[in-house]
């Protein structure tokens, strides 16, 4: 007889109707533990039976994890940190301190984000890579390049940057930029307005659906990623395993992703270097396949099957008297169109 599955909470901030990178980092790793696991999906812990939690999200999520260590000092406490915990929150919020000081275990989801965190906690520290299915690139025109950018419009996310690069590039009719995000910050939805009713190249397309983001940016030139606080933002992701090069912004959350070195980074702010790196995508013959192939060499470490066997051998670490068969289940790598 097969054992019984042990049972885990998974406590995120964030549910479907966000349709944010927490939603689909919780909705990814139910899906992968879910044939070794029990898995609840929750906004809030408020009592249960379950072995282990894992929360995203250390201030957004320390209401349960005090509820969590209150219940039980023993019980395992996995603690996902996001980006505006690793380089804001844990640094001056006390709820987020003390989630992490509860947590038996942190998780980061970039190469560079355990440099951020107190030296006395680094050892308790482990990668995730987050993945997605590969997809094949879509074919592109030859008469313009298309840059596209993907992130709700929040400061964190620094939209006006893209906006600024935009209008320098007004001039370029062969140069088309995107920009998919709901208007989160009522001002800068109002500048991304503005700016689309007056420039033609410059189109803000609002909130998408899921599956329509993924074909945009199979179809783009460019990914760009203007961001100046990320844990490992899933569009990088998901730009990688389609075959897309990335434009990014220097912060340890693009370069813990894409490795330090990439050719295709400004500073954070620099909407000149950012204009300058467009343009060269589009008049340099050799920028594009310079940056595909790096990202290429990237694309195999977020791959699902990478991620679901991180996720297991850390969570076996946790629960070290697991019976059940915590061999991750393979998943199909056949890119899909």
């Amino acid at each position: 007889m097969k054992p019984r599955r042990r049972r885990i909470v998974l406590v995120t901030p964030a549910l479907a109707d966000a349709n944010n990178g927490n939603w689909q980092t919780a909705q990814r790793w139910a899906r992968l533990l879910a044939p070794t696991y029990s898995v609840r999906l929750c906004a809030q812990w408020e009592g249960g039976d379950e072995e282990l939690m894992i929360a995203l999200h250390a201030r957004r999520s320390a209401r349960s994890v005090r509820a969590w260590r209150a219940a039980s000092a023993s019980r395992a406490l996995l603690l996902v940190l996001t980006g505006t915990d690793l380089y804001r929150d844990i640094h001056h919020d006390a709820d987020a301190q003390q989630a992490l000081a509860a947590a038996d275990a942190l998780v980061v989801l970039n190469e560079d984000g355990a440099a951020r965190l107190p030296p006395a906690l680094r050892p308790r520290c482990h990668v995730v890579l987050q993945s997605c299915a590969a997809r094949q690139p879509l074919a592109k025109p030859v008469r313009h390049l298309r840059a596209l950018m993907v992130g709700h419009l929040r400061d964190e996310k620094d939209p006006l940057t893209y906006l600024r690069a935009a209008e320098r590039l007004a001039g370029r009719r062969d140069i088309l930029l995107d920009h998919i995000g709901a208007a989160l910050d009522p001002a800068l939805g109002a500048a991304a307005a503005a700016l689309a009713a007056r420039q033609p190249s410059y189109r803000w397309l609002g909130a998408l659906p899921h599956a329509a983001v993924r074909r945009r940016i199979q179809a783009a030139h460019v990914l760009v990623h203007t961001s100046r606080m990320e844990g490992g933002a899933h569009v990088l992701t998901e730009a990688l395993r389609s075959g897309t090069p990335v434009i990014a912004s220097q912060i340890d959350g693009n370069l813990g992703l894409l490795g330090h070195g990439y050719p295709g980074t400004f500073a954070v702010g620099d909407d000149a270097a950012l204009t300058a790196l467009i343009t060269r995508a589009r008049d340099d013959a050799a920028m594009l396949p310079t940056l595909a192939a790096w990202c290429a060499e990237r694309a195999p470490l977020f791959s699902p099957a990478a991620e679901s066997a991180t996720l297991h051998r850390l969570l076996a670490m946790l629960l070290p008297t697991l019976q059940t068969d915590t061999t991750p289940p393979s998943e199909p790598e056949t890119p899909t169109p």
